[in-house]
């Protein structure tokens, strides 16, 4: 067997690499690890919320403003719900998937956490 490490949010020992990245198939976490020796050390995304509170991957939030969705006539309405939001490091920092909508991408700005 090859030498991953668990997950550091789930503890999952099912990793796998891919570009350069460790994930994990069971919580969807995405980390860099440098190993060196013994020691891992992983990246830590720090986003936050419209109200400044800070958001995890799996948190739920709420859209405090009218999305228009790009492409489309359909508008992601104001108080929408967003459950097991993922955070990336991009330009749109939420990946979700909206009831209705289907797969969106989201800034952190446009959300609250509920």
């Amino acid at each position: 067997m090859s030498n991953l490490p668990s997950c550091p949010q789930c503890k999952s020992e099912y990793t796998y690499e891919d570009r350069g990245l460790f994930v994990c198939p069971e919580c969807g976490n995405e980390w860099e690890a440098n190993i060196e020796g013994d020691e891992e050390s992983f990246v830590e995304l720090n986003i936050s919320d419209a109200n400044g509170n800070p958001l995890n991957d799996g948190d739920t939030v709420s859209v405090i403003k009218d999305l228009k969705v790009k492409g489309s006539s359909s508008v992601v309405k104001v108080g929408t719900k967003v459950k097991n939001i993922r955070l990336v490091d991009d330009d749109h920092n939420i990946d979700c998937k909206i009831d209705g909508i289907g797969t969106m991408k989201l800034k952190s700005e446009f959300v609250k956490k509920v």
